[in-house]
């Protein structure tokens, strides 16, 4: 037996489970699957390549976790559930131990949401992990960046600024708060690693926004740039108040609060939710929101005219032009 079908079938296939939904999942040239009855199929891709998404060093277990929690966030994005998924796996070499754990990360949130893996492929090179993650949404209910209208308000879910912020925590590139007590800043920092490596799809927001939001985004790439795609495929703007951002307390208690908010807005790696709600929706939105496990915070208002305008302080605030970037 190669080793690639070793590692298959030792590390994989019997870790895969089942569904209704697969017919003939790992094993075969390709999978059989079935949609659910009345219901449009939505896919995803993403890729973590050690070096741009993480460092070669991280936990195996955080990068199986995190290579499928990313594509979630993007099926949440949509209002829709995930149902399989397919990896391409790249290794510089066999090292079980590494493989089983991240397995182990894999599986534990796959197992949580409910997603069969089905196949996928292992190759020799650079390490990277790259996940098509598909689900089903009926049809006609998909929630879309474009829906958002003059009027609306402005949500996020999470605490912007914490998984960025644990990002640069581990390459050594952010500057504690002088004043802050030892203790409390290693707290702190601990907290913030975890959700840079273990982020939280918002999968329970994402299916209860179905028919409440009017567009939806993850924001995978920081609050303002995403939100300003929403707001261009809606073909409005916003007002917003930074005053709003709902920082965590283990942010604040690590950077000062300027670079706290710079990490909120422009971070990336958050994957929370930013959506738009009609204000008729409002009560509705918070009797369902009260069933999440994540905070809910409104932003501001969508305007008719383009362009997205943050205030502090009653006065203009200029969004740093640094953010995350796939390719640095």
């Amino acid at each position: 037996m190669s080793k690639e079908f070793e590692i298959i079938e030792q590390v994989f296939r019997r870790r895969a489970g089942s569904s209704p939904n697969v017919t003939l999942g790992i094993g075969d040239d390709a999978a059989l699957t079935r949609l659910p009855v009345g219901s449009e199929l939505v896919t995803a891709t993403d890729a973590l390549v050690a070096g741009t998404h993480f460092l070669e060093d991280a936990p195996a277990r955080s990068i199986g976790h995190r290579c499928l929690a990313v594509n979630l966030s993007d099926i949440a994005a949509m209002g829709a559930e995930p149902l399989w998924a397919s990896l391409a796996l790249g290794l510089p070499r066999v090292d079980r131990t590494w493989l089983n754990d991240f397995a182990d990360g894999f599986f534990a949130l796959a197992e949580q949401a409910g997603v069969t893996l089905i196949g996928g492929d292992t190759v020799r090179g650079g390490l990277f992990a790259s996940l098509t993650l598909q689900g089903f949404v009926p049809a006609g209910q998909a929630v879309r960046r474009s829906g958002a209208a003059a009027g609306d308000l402005i949500y996020v879910t999470g605490h912007p600024g914490d998984a960025s912020a644990g990002r640069l925590r581990l390459s050594d590139e952010l500057a504690a708060v002088d004043t802050a007590d030892a203790a409390d800043i290693a707290q702190a920092n601990d907290l913030l690693v975890e959700r840079f490596y273990y982020p939280m799809p918002r999968l329970a927001a994402g299916k209860g926004l179905r028919g409440l939001a009017t567009a939806m985004i993850d924001i995978s790439d920081g609050l303002h740039i995403d939100l300003a795609r929403l707001l261009e495929a809606s073909g409005v703007g916003a007002e917003l108040d930074v005053a709003k951002i709902p920082l965590s307390a283990a942010l604040e208690n690590t950077v000062k609060r300027p670079r706290a908010i710079e990490l909120a807005l422009c971070g990336g790696e958050d994957y929370e939710l930013c959506f738009t709600v009609a204000p008729d929706n409002i009560a509705g939105l918070h009797a369902r929101a009260e069933n999440w496990d994540c905070a809910l915070s409104c932003l501001g208002t969508v305007t008719a005219g383009p362009g997205l305008a943050w205030c502090q302080a009653g006065e203009p605030y200029g969004v740093p032009e640094s953010g995350f970037e796939h390719f640095i």
